[in-house]
């Protein structure tokens, strides 16, 4: 299972238009690519069919929340807290997604799907505000990752849209090798 994972930096108190969009545009995204949802310290109340269904009614992003709502409907959208200690270890390892990974902590793209096509899950943590994820994020995470290989900064929802393409891409296109396709 692999999980597309906001994390809340912007206010924990109150929904902003910024929390909408984001819920919004990473919903298509997570539903084109196969992965779930999980948005972490959300200040939003309910079942994740009650937020999506909130959500739905105030976008026309996605189809106007269609694929939201059938992320809900699946149970592949999910409403995390702020974690304490971890995440819940049914999402598998946490990845801090950054620029700036550490070297001792850093996994690439291609080795984490690798490892996804071979049973492994991955919860692969967005920080969602002006500064990213926090410190704490980073070393809970047990991994780090740069979606770009480049160590290039990229705005938060370009990176909702990349970081799914590119596993995708990688996971089909080791696919294809395995089954002995050229690619």
């Amino acid at each position: 299972m692999l999980t597309l994972a906001l994390y809340n930096t912007y206010d924990a108190r109150k929904l902003h238009e910024a929390h909408l969009r984001a819920i919004a545009r990473a919903g298509p995204i997570a539903h084109a690519f196969g992965f779930h949802l999980a948005l972490v310290g959300f200040p939003l109340k309910g079942k994740p069919l009650d937020v999506a269904q909130e959500v739905s009614a105030h976008t026309t992003i996605g189809e106007g929340g269609t694929y939201l709502l059938e992320l809900a409907e699946k149970n592949r959208f999910h409403l995390l807290d702020f974690p304490k200690k971890g995440f819940p270890a049914q999402f598998g390892t946490a990845v801090a997604t950054t620029r700036k990974p550490l070297e001792e902590k850093e996994i690439t793209p291609l080795e984490l799907a690798e490892r996804a096509l071979s049973g492994e899950s991955f919860l692969l943590l967005v920080g969602l505000g002006r500064h990213g994820l926090p410190r704490e994020i980073f070393k809970l995470a047990r991994y780090h990752m740069d979606i770009t290989g480049k160590r290039i900064s990229l705005e938060t929802c370009t990176a909702i849209g990349a970081i799914p393409a590119k596993i995708t891409t990688l996971m089909e296109a080791l696919r294809w090798t395995k089954a002995g396709k050229k690619t």
